[in-house]
This record gives structure tokens, C-alpha cells and sequence, in this order.
């Protein structure tokens, strides 16, 4: 099978790539990811990325349309619906370019993360799929999740603290920053 593998970071698509590659799927991965914010973010991704990929000999095909004003402008006053729009997005890209170069499927390693709306992705990987008449492959990596993360530690690979949009970022720091504030009422008994 000759598989389309979007990869969002370097960490999320170390496990989804061997496993793929063991069971001898032919694989090219696919960086399209105009959502992470800021610009420097998005630049040690992509490095980090393609500095693992040439490792792992893995060919990749890098869509580095950044235009951080065209994403925001598609999710400003549909926040609420952010994630299925932008996993919309990329997923169509991904099936775009596995029908143009005439691959089998289209899959994503944000099936890795237990931190992203699995069933979301998988969703909206099977409706872009009808929509671009080229097959979603679906696999759930989450049980390798914890042994990517103490792997992709081991090879020192930059591992991002959020998901990527600057909405998620805010969403992270400010939770962190909630946290670690007194109660208005701390010390009153």
C-alpha cells in the first residue's frame, strides 16, 4: 500500500512511522500545518521534522504555505468549532495530495496523541475521504503513545508544549497560570 501520512511534529510520527513501515506500507509524509503559532514554532517543528525524517529515510513532501492571517481569519468568531475546521483543512490537503499523486490513502499521525479529539480526526478523515474520492486510513496509535514520547525524549527531539493553533497555546499557559494563582479566598477560614 502506498500511504500519505500527514505528520504534524517529529514526536507525534515517530511511533505511527515504524509501525507503519513493520507492517511494509510505503510511506511518504505530508508537513502541511498552517495553524502553529507563532512563526518561530512553526519553523522548529518543521526543522526538527525534517531533521528526523532524513534520519528515518523517510521522503517528505513540505507545504510550507505559512500565512498565519488566512488561518486566523477562518476561525475568528467560530472558536467554539476551531478544531474541526482546522483538522478540515489539513485532512483535505492530505487527501488532495494522496489523490493528485495517486496514492492508496491519506492518513494522519494526529491519530497519536492522546491529547487531540480522536474522534474528530476520524470523523473528518472519513468525510473529507467521500468528499475527495480517496480512501482514509484509519489506525489507532494511542497504545504507543507513552513509548513515543520516552523515545522521541531519547533522541532529544523537540517536543511542543501545545498543540499548535494560538488559541491552543493560550488555552495551556493560561490553565498553567489559573493553577498556580492563590483563590480569592485562600487563607480565610
Amino acid at each position: 500500500m502506498r500511504l500519505l501520512l500527514h505528520i504534524c511534529c517529529a514526536p507525534c510520527a515517530l511511533m505511527p512511522v515504524r509501525e507503519l513501515r513493520r507492517e511494509g506500507v510505503d510511506l511518504m509524509g505530508l508537513f502541511y500545518n498552517p495553524n502553529i503559532q507563532p512563526y518561530t514554532e512553526h519553523r522548529r517543528r518543521l526543522e526538527t521534522l525534517t531533521g528526523w525524517a532524513a534520519g528515518e529515510d523517510l521522503r517528505l513532501i513540505v507545504q510550507d504555505d505559512y500565512d498565519p492571517q488566512a488561518w486566523l481569519r477562518q476561525m475568528v468568531f467560530r472558536e467554539a468549532e476551531r478544531c474541526r475546521l482546522c483538522l478540515h483543512q489539513r485532512l483535505t490537503r492530505a487527501a488532495s495530495v494522496a489523490r493528485q499523486g495517486r496514492y492508496d490513502a491519506f492518513g494522519t499521525t494526529l491519530l497519536y496523541s492522546v491529547h487531540q479529539p480522536h474522534e474528530l480526526i476520524t470523523q473528518t478523515g472519513q468525510a473529507v475521504a467521500a468528499q475527495q474520492g480517496v480512501e482514509f486510513f484509519y489506525r489507532d496509535y494511542r497504545p504507543h503513545w507513552r513509548d513515543g514520547q520516552r523515545q522521541a525524549r531519547q533522541l532529544g527531539l523537540y517536543r511542543q508544549p501545545y498543540c499548535g493553533c494560538i488559541y491552543s497555546e493560550h488555552e495551556r499557559y493560561q490553565g498553567r497560570a489559573k493553577a498556580a494563582r492563590p483563590s480569592p479566598n485562600a487563607g480565610e477560614r
